[in-house]
């Protein structure tokens, strides 16, 4: 069943150290995930190892390891790959959790030899099969114990036993459980599914970075547009990311918007993100319009013709998504990214009257490439008019980056030397003469001070 994996430097890896632990006399195993994929015909990224071998015995064994996670079992063995970089294979002793009193990780593990009862503490019945890369032809190199390939076939998410002590252990499961369904495009179980919707509230007493990383994985595998219908769905949403719950139901007016209200906008929105979209620009899509609910006024009775106006949604969503982003715990890069998608994502509207030096600086902002992303996504998912992104895509392609970023004509120096002397007024100084040098009007540092000059007046 593994000859389609023979290309594949970590499978190699992996199926080595799965040698070296038999011949060693353990056990051991591919599990998780890896197996899932096999089965659905699909890409492993990583082969993780599951073993009989406890984590000093598996250090011992490999030239080169890192303790992980010795106390639950896990051990890094880094193998040489063919081109001198090394392959990093995750291996894990067979265990048995005991309580987890903060719903997160468990307070004691028991280390075992039983890969049945290692099994059953895994989190969902597809990623509870293992599988062994050494079997000879005609034999079954499947080990499933919780039905996992059944609900394969099912296209269903199901817990290993009974959910709501699957979810007791970990709340994080609750949104994987949403993340898998999406991105395989299967259904989740009756049962776990009710069991999410009755203990959804108990969701924030995971870390908020593992919510920010699990979130961020359904918006980048795409099917974000299914997996935050889930979350809502199962009341999720509604404790992770309340802001854009407010997004139902708030109408914008049908000759800009005739697919519907702000989160069907937002929704379809997410449904063009591809697998392997930037985070940043997945997460923009999200927000940008996160503050229209705040700011929604609807059509003036006595004024007729008047429309829905969402007057200061920018503004107001710039705030909303930095509150958003710092409780996250997003870097500072990426949010500085995200919020300059939400920021600026309504100046295409402006693209065809602004002056060269605003086009250009609007053009040369960090990462434009997301900003036309966001964009046409945007236009797509309500009007369907792109001729600003054409535009904008058209003149941000042809400009080299000199003469969208030129060697400045006048400087903070330039300005010193004419006898200036530094104040407040040096940045709007400066600013001028850029603008005049990116219209075209200046063309010499004397004629950049000469306009200097002209509205500031000569040097006291």
């Amino acid at each position: 069943m593994s000859e389609h994996w023979g290309d594949n430097a970590r499978y190699r890896a992996a199926r080595g150290i799965v040698m070296s632990l038999r011949d060693a006399g353990y056990t051991a195993y591919f599990a998780g995930g890896c197996v899932r994929d096999l089965l659905l015909g699909v890409e492993a990224k990583d082969f993780d190892v599951a073993t009989s071998a406890t984590p000093d015995v598996v250090m011992g064994m490999f030239a080169k390891t890192y303790s992980v996670g010795a106390h639950f079992g896990v051990v890094l063995v880094c193998s040489p790959d063919e081109d001198g970089s090394e392959i990093a294979t995750e291996v894990a002793t067979f265990r048995h959790d005991g309580a987890y009193s903060d719903g997160r990780r468990p307070d004691a593990v028991r280390f075992s030899t039983d890969p049945r009862e290692d099994v059953q503490r895994r989190d969902f019945t597809i990623n509870g099969m293992l599988f062994d890369p050494l079997v000879g032809p005609g034999e079954e190199a499947i080990l499933d114990f919780v039905g996992g390939r059944e609900d394969l076939t099912k296209h269903q998410v199901r817990t290993i036993g009974v959910a709501k002590d699957r979810f007791a252990e970990d709340k994080l499961r609750m949104l994987r459980a949403v993340r898998f369904a999406a991105r395989l495009e299967f259904e989740v179980d009756s049962a776990t599914a009710a069991a999410i919707k009755e203990l959804s509230g108990e969701i924030m007493q995971v870390s908020l970075e593992r919510i920010r990383d699990e979130l961020t994985l359904m918006l980048t595998e795409g099917h974000a547009r299914r997996a935050f219908e889930m979350l809502y769905e199962f009341g999720l949403l509604q404790h992770i990311l309340p802001e854009a719950v407010k997004m139902r139901g708030v109408q914008q007016p049908p000759q800009f918007h005739p697919e519907g209200d702000v989160w069907v906008h937002t929704m379809l929105l997410l449904e063009k993100l591809t697998p392997g979209v930037s985070p940043t620009l997945a997460w923009g899509a999200l927000l940008h319009d996160i503050g229209k609910p705040a700011t929604f006024r609807p059509p003036n009775p006595k004024k007729p013709g008047d429309r829905i106006r969402f007057d200061g949604h920018v503004e107001v969503g710039v705030r909303i998504a930095e509150t958003i982003l710092a409780r996250l715990r997003f870097s500072n890069e990426e949010t500085e990214q995200i919020v300059a998608l939400v920021k600026n994502h309504m100046r295409f509207g402006d693209i065809l009257q602004m002056r060269e030096s605003t086009l250009k600086r609007f053009l040369r902002l960090p990462k434009f490439d997301e900003h036309l992303g966001l964009h046409w996504m945007d236009c797509m998912s309500a009007h369907g008019d792109l001729r600003l992104y054409d535009f904008a895509k058209e003149r941000y392609e042809a400009a080299p980056v000199e003469e969208m970023r030129p060697k400045l004509l006048v400087t903070g120096r330039d300005l010193i030397a004419a006898g200036y002397r530094p104040s407040p007024q040096f940045k709007e100084m400066l600013e001028a003469a850029e603008d005049a040098q990116l219209e075209g009007v200046v063309m010499t540092t004397e004629e950049g001070l000469a306009l200097v000059r002209e509205r500031w007046g000569e040097p006291s």
